[in-house]
């Protein structure tokens, strides 16, 4: 799989069954980001039934507050 353009691979974390899996086992706080997977943005709600293959792209889009 691809996440934010680095390869990376899914069976070497057995513990992640989905997209919410996968952003708590890399320490991301959910309410903090948005995701892009496969050039889609699914629903926050639809995360924890998204299942994950190897040939996915991911992109993690981290909000940042400034002033």
């Amino acid at each position: 799989m691809e996440v934010n353009g680095k390869s990376l691979q899914l069976d070497a974390n057995p513990g992640i069954r989905n997209l919410l899996d996968f952003i708590g086992h890399y320490g991301l706080d959910p309410v903090t980001i948005a995701v892009e997977i496969n050039g889609e943005i699914p629903k926050r709600d639809q995360w924890s039934s998204i299942a994950l293959k190897e040939s996915d792209r991911i992109e993690f889009i981290r909000f940042v507050g400034g002033g």
